[in-house]
């Protein structure tokens, strides 16, 4: 092996490692490390939210089924609630359901109707005594307002962290790596009301509903004028 072939080796793997160094020291300072730690980070927060949603599935059959001993319950109210959890429950929560933003919306849509129904139903206990003095009832209902704040809880850091990832994927040049690997802006949770993200649905079943106000008061009267002196 002569000295110049030696040397063209040498020189080709030198050339090989520098731009190997180049390459990672390209993809480090347009956030490639950063995509990845977010990423992981995203899924660790959709993966918590899930856990507390079918947490939150779990308990309804129980509700329905104590709800249900109580003769004459409305029965709409609990065909609603039963029908939202069937509807929710149809739809698949995979990873993958996050980098899809219709199946996301559709997600969210039915999570919000077994918020809505449930909230209706257990306003409408308020009607009936022996639901509300049922010691297995209150234990379902304390169990329910303890998952309802977990969900409040998971919401909000997951909606936190898609934005950091969201900001990091539009921004520049962290957008052309986004471009290059296909990291696509994510979906996320919306609300009509921001505050009601933060702010779960309470019931008070320690305090009796207020009474229906009653009719305005008629005006009084004027007193009848004395008759005049003659």
């Amino acid at each position: 092996m002569t000295l110049t072939h030696t040397f063209t080796r040498w020189a080709g793997r030198l050339t090989g490692r520098a731009a190997a160094l180049l390459l990672v020291a390209s993809l480090t300072g347009c956030g490639y490390n950063e995509f990845q730690r977010l990423d992981e980070q995203v899924k660790a927060a959709w993966s918590e939210v899930t856990n507390q949603y079918q947490r939150r599935s779990d308990l309804i059959p129980n509700v329905v089924a104590t709800v249900r001993g109580e003769a004459n319950f409305e029965q709409e109210t609990l065909t609603r609630v039963i029908e939202a959890r069937a509807k929710a429950t149809s739809i698949q929560a995979t990873p993958e359901l996050i980098n899809d933003p219709a199946a996301f919306s559709r997600f969210q849509a039915a999570q919000n109707e077994v918020g809505s129904s449930l909230s209706r139903l257990l306003v409408t206990v308020e009607q009936y005594p022996n639901l509300k003095a049922n010691q297995g009832f209150q234990d379902l209902r304390v169990q329910l307002e303890g998952t309802e704040n977990r969900i409040t809880v998971a919401r909000n850091r997951y909606i936190k962290t898609v934005q950091e990832y969201n900001t990091l994927a539009r921004s520049f040049p962290n957008n052309l790596t986004a471009m290059i690997f296909s990291y696509e802006v994510k979906p996320n949770f919306t609300v009509a009301n921001e505050a009601a993200i933060a702010t779960p649905p309470v019931v008070d079943f320690g305090k009796p509903a207020a009474p229906a106000a009653g009719p305005a008061p008629a005006p009084a009267q004027p007193a009848p004028a004395a008759p005049a002196s003659r």
